[in-house]
């Protein structure tokens, strides 16, 4: 368990002001200056150091990914470092705190990581919905430029460095990143092909860093209390703290920030108040967004909250959107409305993902009636191989893995249901 000193996020239920003069008390933009006065290559160095991965789903190293971007940009061209707060992944709110109540920790971090990838900028898109959000983080940046802590000459420093706010209109395919670059250049938020990457070829054709709030906002902490500190939290390759978003069928539904690779059923049980009606009482848990394969309460009784470990039992760690279902889910349901989700949400661009969603959510609308034959299980399984790893974007294995994570776990589920529909259409 995080002990209270280790914690990065000290003001994550809003119990302070989000304001500069507390976000300074509370640690925030101390000596920031003595940052961008190293050598921008000892900055990654330390990121890579302390094992940060990526907190937007993928979990892609950190540093690595800063450490792709050319050090002098190619024909003269700017650099841009692009954060990511469109947060639309169902069951995923830990940015949304981040940006209401610790805003400045998302700024200050934006201005060490522009400095050590060589940026002038930092485009923050947000999420549409999120106008409180956008409110305070705006609030947070007008009080930043103010302070002359960024902007020309930030803090002191001689390094010149710009901060942008970009709200979306709510599609949630801008989550993904070269979609969210094709928006932000006011196009259709489409995914791109790659290679060319973001690093070469990015925002507006420049070289460009795509990285999630959380990622950004620990920066920071981890420059001021080092690599070390940090890769001792968690587990080996699975380092630090993160945010676990924890809603469904729990007493007290919450965001806590915790140490990576705590036990499932110790986070529920601490923090949310237990499961509703028990731990017996509970059925599944998508342990990641929905987007994740969904785990049986077999494995949540000993799986360990970390990149590897859900891995290993075949589901994801993800944004960390922890989705809780006790016994009165209709768990095929629960799935079917996530394939609705999938289908409305593809930009349509790949064939398979287009088609595909669309023909896997109504074979799982007749599947929560029953109305279907055994042999069309295997058939829908096989359609969900078709599209994953068949489009430009994981959208398709997004769409693809609840069915899979229902089919391993609660086939029997599904066919009992085809069997009893059958008997009572033979009965009527």
């Amino acid at each position: 368990m995080l002990k209270k000193e280790d914690r990065i996020f000290t003001n994550l239920y809003g119990e302070e002001s989000a304001g500069l003069a507390a976000a300074k008390k509370r640690g925030d933009w101390d000596n920031t200056k003595k940052f961008l006065q190293m050598e921008k290559d000892k900055i990654i160095e330390e990121i890579k150091a302390s094992g940060l991965r990526g907190r937007g789903g993928a979990g892609f190293a950190t540093g690595v990914k800063w450490s792709f971007m050319p050090k002098v940009p190619p024909n003269g061209k700017p650099s841009y470092l692009v954060i990511n707060a469109d947060e639309s992944e169902p069951g995923t709110c830990k940015d949304r705190d981040i940006l209401r109540h610790e805003p400045h920790k998302l700024v200050e971090g934006a201005l060490i990581a522009g400095y050590a990838m060589n940026a002038v900028a930092a485009y923050i898109y947000i999420r549409g919905e999120f106008y409180n959000e956008a409110s305070a983080l705006q609030v947070a940046i007008d009080e930043a430029y103010e302070a002359g802590l960024i902007g020309k000459n930030a803090c002191g420093s001689g390094y010149n460095f710009d901060v942008y706010l970009h709200r979306g209109a709510g599609a949630y395919i801008c989550g993904e990143e070269t979609a969210l670059l094709e928006s932000l250049e006011g196009k259709k938020g489409q995914p791109r092909l790659k290679p060319p990457f973001p690093a070469g070829a990015g925002l507006y054709g420049c070289p460009t860093t795509v990285n999630n709030v959380e990622t950004i906002a620990v920066a920071p902490t981890i420059m001021r209390r080092g690599a070390t500190w940090f890769a001792a939290i968690g587990r080996p390759n699975n380092t630090g703290t993160k945010v676990f978003c924890i809603s469904g069928h729990v007493n007290k539904p919450c965001n806590v920030e915790e140490e990576m690779g705590i036990p499932l059923k110790e986070l529920i049980e601490k923090h949310a108040g237990g499961v509703r009606g028990g731990w017996d009482n509970l059925l599944a848990v998508i342990p990641g967004g929905s987007s994740v394969p969904v785990l049986p309460k077999s494995i949540c009784d000993t799986v360990l909250m970390d990149f590897d470990s859900l891995r290993a039992v075949q589901s994801g760690l993800g944004t960390a959107g922890i989705i809780v279902m006790d016994k009165s889910t209709d768990i095929i349901q629960a799935i079917e409305r996530l394939s609705r989700f999938y289908m409305h949400e593809s930009c349509g661009q790949c064939t398979p993902c287009r088609e595909g969603t669309g023909w896997m959510w109504r074979v799982m609308k007749r599947l929560v009636k029953g109305d279907a034959n055994v042999e069309e299980i295997d058939a829908l399984l096989d359609v969900t191989k078709q599209i994953e790893g068949h489009t430009i974007c994981a959208l398709g294995d997004a769409a693809a893995w609840p069915i899979q994570g229902l089919m391993r776990h609660f086939r029997p589920v599904v066919e009992e249901r085809i069997k009893e529909y059958k008997r009572h259409r033979h009965v009527a």
